[in-house]
């Protein structure tokens, strides 16, 4: 495999990256050129929104090519674009040969939720003091434990002394992480929904897994009342959700939100006020659990 290295201006980044599809690159990636000096730029949206641009000041791609025939005529035939003007072919240089699973999975070590509450790949033996584990193994839906949003709401169900037989509501599901810890930590009646079929089908492969039964389904498998309602999604669509998340939580219920930004707090205070008293709860890189009582 080789790797064909260009840099671009900001503006060019998109159409480079449209026309190294177009010549068949295995991967096409964009890094900042600037990365570890002073003008480096910070370039990041929300999860699962589009950044706010498409590239930084001056952007490093790497193209991946199966051979170096490959990779020499790609860069000739963009040599002779009129929207390569600006750009600059850095060079082309074979891909060491690597283990690329086992590197794949070095990156994923277990997590730790609480001392005792963890998430493990299935490569990896649990940590000793692990007396609570979800094995996982990073996939195509949401959910891996890795990020603060699911963090707090896992921690949220592990330091509630148990779900005590609740049945529980996870929506906007994604691998069922949430839902998995809710059945460990007790609770006997558990739905997870999610518009994504891909994400139900992870879901319930996830559930086989560790051993745990839950009903994994559309956002229309959600049905009546629930002691516990937990949303890891996003600010925007909680707002949107604010009177359908409310109605599925009982009286004396709890709704755990996540998936919003500290300074979104006000927003989704605002956007609840009409169906329940929201809290931040719990806080993480910028990130915060907010969740009321019903």
């Amino acid at each position: 495999m080789f790797e064909l290295r260009l840099m671009a201006p900001e503006d060019r980044v998109e159409t480079l990256s449209d026309a190294l599809d177009a010549l068949d690159a295995l991967s096409v990636s964009v890094e900042d050129a600037d990365a570890q000096t002073d003008a480096e730029q910070a370039l990041f949206g929300e999860p699962g929104m589009p950044p706010p641009k498409e590239g930084w000041q001056r952007s490093r791609v790497i193209a991946l090519f199966p051979d170096e025939a490959a990779a020499k005529e790609a860069a000739s035939v963009l040599a002779l674009q009129d929207f390569f003007e600006g750009c600059e072919v850095l060079g082309i240089a074979p891909v060491p040969e690597q283990d690329w699973v086992r590197l794949t999975q070095s990156q994923f070590a277990p997590v730790e939720i609480t001392p005792e509450f963890w998430i493990v790949p299935t490569w990896h033996e649990p940590p000793e003091q692990a007396r609570q584990v979800i094995r996982l193994d990073p996939g195509l839906a949401f959910g891996t434990g890795t990020h603060p949003t699911t963090r707090m709401c896992l921690r949220w169900i592990a330091t509630r002394g148990g779900l005590g037989k609740q049945r529980v509501l996870d929506y906007g599901c994604g691998s069922g992480i949430l839902a998995i810890g809710a059945a460990k930590f007790g609770a006997a009646d558990i739905d997870a929904v999610d518009i994504d079929e891909a994400a139900v089908s992870s879901t319930v492969l996830n559930a086989e897994a560790n051993a745990v039964q839950l009903n994994a389904g559309l956002p229309e498998a959600a049905k009546g009342e629930y002691d516990t309602v937990l949303a890891n999604i996003l600010a925007t669509p909680l707002k949107v959700l604010a009177p359908l998340l409310r109605s599925h939580v009982k009286a004396g219920g709890s709704l755990v939100l996540a998936g919003i930004l500290a300074r979104q707090a006000d927003e989704l205070k605002e956007a609840y006020a009409p169906y329940a008293k929201l809290e931040v709860s719990d806080t993480e890189d910028g990130w915060i659990l907010m969740t009321a009582r019903c």
